[in-house]
C-alpha cells in the first residue's frame, strides 16, 4: 500500500522559500504599477487607502493560488517571509531606479507639455481680459434693468385669513355660520370682520 507524502523535504521546502522570493519580486513590481500611478495622478487620503486595499486583496489571491499551486494546497509561513525578502530585493535595487527614471521622465514630459501650451496659455489670459472688461460693463446693465423690472412687478398680497391664529379667520368662520343661517350683514358688521 503506498502512502501519500504529507509534509514536504527539504529540498522541496527550499525551492518553495526562493520561488516564493522570486514570486516576491514580482509582487514589488506590481507594487510600483500604485506607485507610478500615485506619480501621474497625485492624490492623497481615501485613494490611497483603497489602492492599498486592492493591492492586499489581490496579494491574498495570489498567496493562495500559490499554495495550491506550488504546495499542494498547504500555507506556510515562510512563503509571506519569502515574499517579503523578495519585495524588499526588489524595492530597494531596482525599484528605487524604476522609481527615479520615472520622475525624471515625468519631470521632462511636464516641462515639455508647459512649453507647448505656452502660447495657449496666453492666448487665454488676453481673451480672459478682454471678455472680463465686457462683461462688467453687461452686468452692471444686466443689474439695472434687473432693478427696474423688479419695481414694475407687484407684489404678491399677504393674505392673513389664511392663518388659523388669526381675527380674521374667526370672523370669516362667523361669518360663514351667518350667511348660512341666512340673516344679512350690515355693512359695519362686514368692515369690522374685514378690520
Amino acid at each position: 500500500m503506498n502512502v501519500p507524502e504529507t509534509f514536504f523535504s527539504i529540498e522541496e521546502e527550499l525551492f518553495l522559500f526562493f520561488a516564493s522570493c522570486l514570486c516576491g519580486a514580482f509582487i514589488g513590481a506590481y507594487y510600483d504599477v500604485f506607485r507610478a500611478f500615485r506619480l501621474l495622478v497625485p492624490h492623497k487620503g481615501v485613494f490611497v487607502i483603497i489602492e492599498d486595499i486592492v493591492f492586499l486583496g489581490s496579494y491574498a489571491v495570489f498567496l493562495s493560488s500559490f499554495a495550491n499551486v506550488c504546495a499542494r494546497g498547504e500555507l506556510r509561513v515562510y512563503y509571506i517571509i519569502g515574499n517579503v525578502l523578495g519585495a524588499a530585493l526588489y524595492f530597494f535595487t531596482v525599484g528605487t531606479f524604476v522609481m527615479r527614471t520615472l520622475e525624471k521622465l515625468l519631470c521632462g514630459l511636464k516641462k515639455f507639455v508647459g512649453i507647448i501650451l505656452t502660447p495657449i496659455k496666453s492666448l487665454y489670459a488676453l481673451l480672459y481680459r478682454k471678455a472680463a472688461a465686457k462683461f462688467v460693463g453687461c452686468s452692471k446693465f444686466f443689474v439695472k434693468t434687473y432693478k427696474k423690472l423688479k419695481i414694475l412687478l407687484q407684489r404678491t398680497p399677504v393674505l392673513l385669513y389664511n392663518k388659523m391664529e388669526s381675527k380674521m379667520r374667526r370672523n370669516v368662520k362667523k361669518v360663514g355660520k351667518k350667511k348660512t343661517v341666512g340673516k344679512k350683514i350690515s355693512k359695519a358688521e362686514n368692515k369690522k370682520a374685514k378690520s
